[in-house]
């Protein structure tokens, strides 16, 4: 009974710490004054809440403003480097890794091209490795500093192994790879700093959700175009994955039966006509010239040729071939509005973002001319905030979900994985 009363008091701090870490990261800086009614606590809970989060390094001070005749207060905010952060983006090209302090300030990068190599397990979990080892020396940040590590990837995330998280990831031939516990066993990480892996998808789906396009919605789909084509669903307010994580795969829903084939093996999946990939081989067999640049260096290209700033010096099949991508994007989106009812669509990742910059408003017509009027007319389709590295961002969200949903305390133990 007594273990019992401990764990309930235990529970209630962590969850009164959580309450105002989470107030103060989001909307601060803030007073004690306006922390109390914003979180629902008392004035004393608040007070002792401070005064431990305070000793913890986790908040500091960031100056006062003038009360109604009473003494100024004090502002409170989340301190930035009382922590870091990693995150790491399994790209299409390339392996991506960011070093962020607690506010999501980028303070160190390391990227290694995929192009020439595939998606060779090992060499992808050696480049994550390295790249981790380079950030954190960049920037002088002890590992033992790292709240964790996220990790964004492409395709499924099984996480019910006891060895950690397992990725099935279709279009680029990974089948059931155990990648947390090839990360933990290669990284030179402490046992204590967490790993965190999910569809790439959905930590930019959360990133966006936090602190970009998305933020104040309640229902939103965030649909990132890479190569691939994936999403991000979000239900009120809350990441929709199904019965097994793998909602969101938008890409592989079938566009035209029999259509053209698909790197997951089907055919007429809607990546296999808007996402990067196929539109650069469409582009090269109505004789367009892709060379051997990188995808985003060819897909610019692309639209240099089909939208130029001068529109009478655009190339005519080039043209075309953009305006029937938007069509197919706007059926796609579609889809989403008739099938999840969302408020906002947010179409992001670095060739959704390169292609809605030249074609946002043919995707809106399309998608007006195949959704149902009624749902349509309360949705917004707009593109992403926060550029092309919101994959990475997303990323190092997740070890700070954790952290702000425990309070900012540390884990009691330190498993080899999670």
């Amino acid at each position: 009974m007594r273990d019992r009363e401990k764990r309930t008091v235990r529970d209630l701090r962590r969850t009164n710490r959580s309450a105002v870490l989470r107030k103060l990261y989001f909307d601060g800086p803030l007073s004690r004054q306006e922390l109390a009614p914003a979180t629902g606590l008392s004035s004393g809970s608040i007070s002792n809440v401070v005064a431990e989060l305070t000793a913890d390094g986790l908040l500091e001070e960031a100056g006062s403003v003038d009360s109604d005749g009473g003494r100024p207060r004090t502002l409170l905010r989340v301190a930035r480097r009382s922590a870091y952060l990693i995150g790491v983006d399994v790209g299409e090209t390339r392996v991506g890794v960011e070093l962020f302090d607690l506010g999501l300030t980028e303070l160190a990068r390391a990227e290694r091209p995929l192009a020439a190599h595939g998606y060779d397990v090992d060499r992808v979990v050696g480049l994550i490795s390295d790249a981790v080892a380079d950030v954190l020396r960049d920037a002088d940040v002890a590992p033992e500093s790292l709240l964790g590590v996220g990790v964004g990837v492409p395709g499924i995330v099984d996480r019910s192994s006891p060895g950690g998280a397992v990725v099935h990831g279709q279009t680029v031939d990974w089948d059931g790879v155990p990648l947390e516990s090839l990360l933990r066993e290669a990284a030179a990480l402490p046992p204590e700093v967490p790993l965190f892996i999910d569809n790439g998808a959905k930590t930019l789906g959360q990133a966006e959700m936090w602190f970009g396009a998305g933020r104040g919605a309640r229902h939103a789909v965030i649909a990132l175009i890479g190569s691939g084509v994936g999403a991000c669903i979000i239900t009120d307010g809350v990441l929709y994955g199904g019965a097994h994580s793998s909602a969101g795969e938008w890409g592989h829903t079938t566009l035209q039966v029999r259509g053209r084939p698909c790197r997951c093996g089907a055919r007429g999946c809607l990546e296999a006509y808007a996402g990067a990939e196929a539109v650069l081989e469409r582009w090269a067999e109505i004789g367009g010239d892709p060379g051997e640049a990188d995808e985003e260096t060819a897909l610019a290209a692309f639209l240099a040729s089909a939208a130029p700033a001068d529109p009478g010096e655009a190339d005519d099949k080039a043209a075309a071939l953009l305006e029937e991508t938007a069509e197919y994007l706007g059926a796609g989106i579609a889809d989403l509005v008739n099938l999840f009812n969302p408020e906002r669509i947010i179409i992001s990742g670095w060739a959704g973002l390169m292609l809605g910059r030249h074609a946002l408003p043919a995707v809106r017509e399309a998608a007006a001319a195949y959704a149902l009027r009624h749902p349509l007319e309360r949705t917004t389709i707009e593109l992403g905030r926060l550029g092309p590295d919101a994959v990475t961002v997303g990323a190092a969200t997740l070890p700070l979900a954790d952290f702000l949903s425990r309070g900012g305390r540390g884990r009691e133990s330190a498993p080899a994985v999670r």
